[in-house]
């Protein structure tokens, strides 16, 4: 059992008989009453955010959480498949516990989020940024600029973004995985 005053960022917990990770905290002692702790907290299942209000001394328990480097293999009925670069285990998770699955990859590397104890994979965290080659898009015409607009591009990984004009089949771009957002073109070595 953990305290409040033993309270960090990315400390994780059971509460309300669900997993919580500590997001940001306050201790607040007032001039009248008791001290209590102000916090964020992100469910670690399925990424909800809530803030909740501890009173100082109030215990709660802690559960070990590690993250681990894997390889996104291939998605069919049964979920997407990972592999453990280290071990090359490989398992199966169920794609709405994967947050911007969409701009995953085969061969793609992830971070993955697994309780200790029971070792059960809780969260995927897919890079910020992703390179992802254009399969289909309307052509570019010569005289288009960045600042010319934009049109729709479908990435290899199966997503659609809005790319500017210029953009053609066979570019690679890179994406915000959290925003969706075109980034830039990168070159190809």
């Amino acid at each position: 059992m953990t305290s409040t005053s033993d309270f960090r960022n990315g400390l994780t917990f059971i509460w309300k008989d669900d997993l919580w990770q500590i997001v940001d905290f306050l201790h607040v002692k007032p001039g009248k009453g008791g001290a209590f702790v102000r916090t964020t907290l992100k469910n670690v299942r399925d990424g909800r955010e809530l803030d909740n209000t501890f009173r100082a001394g109030e215990k709660v328990e802690e559960v070990r959480v590690e993250k681990r480097a894997h390889q996104f293999l291939y998605e069919d009925d049964l979920g997407l498949h990972f592999m453990n670069t280290t071990t090359y285990e490989q398992f199966s998770i169920p794609p709405e516990r994967i947050d911007g699955r969409e701009y995953l990859k085969e061969g793609a590397e992830v971070d993955i989020l697994f309780r200790v104890d029971t070792e059960e994979p809780l969260r995927t965290d897919i890079p910020q940024k992703m390179d992802l080659e254009v399969v289909e898009t309307t052509p570019g015409v010569k005289g288009n600029t960045a600042q010319g607009g934009s049109k729709p591009a479908t990435l290899e990984s199966g997503a659609t973004v809005d790319v500017p004009l210029f953009i053609n089949e066979g570019d690679t771009v890179r994406v915000n995985t959290q925003t969706g957002d075109y980034e830039t073109r990168v070159e190809s070595a």
